[in-house]
């Protein structure tokens, strides 16, 4: 455990309890929510792959337009 998570579970330990578990599981519940973005993240490759493809075909094929940032 690194010293500053071990700070912060220090700190949290003073907390009453019913504000020490709403900590816990706002934490597990990033966790949780980090875990299932790499998962999706590590499956997309393929897709990510397609639409790559897809984007490059409409640009050759003169079916995009060229961002103006001041009309954004």
């Amino acid at each position: 455990m690194t010293t500053l998570l071990e700070q912060a579970f220090n700190e949290a330990a003073k907390l009453p309890a019913d504000e020490q578990d709403l900590l816990a599981s706002r934490l597990l519940a990033e966790l949780t929510a980090e875990d299932d973005f790499d998962r999706a993240l590590a499956n997309s490759g393929e897709k990510l792959a397609q639409l790559a493809k897809q984007a490059l075909a409409e640009n050759r094929a003169g079916l995009t337009q060229e961002l103006d940032p001041d009309q954004i």
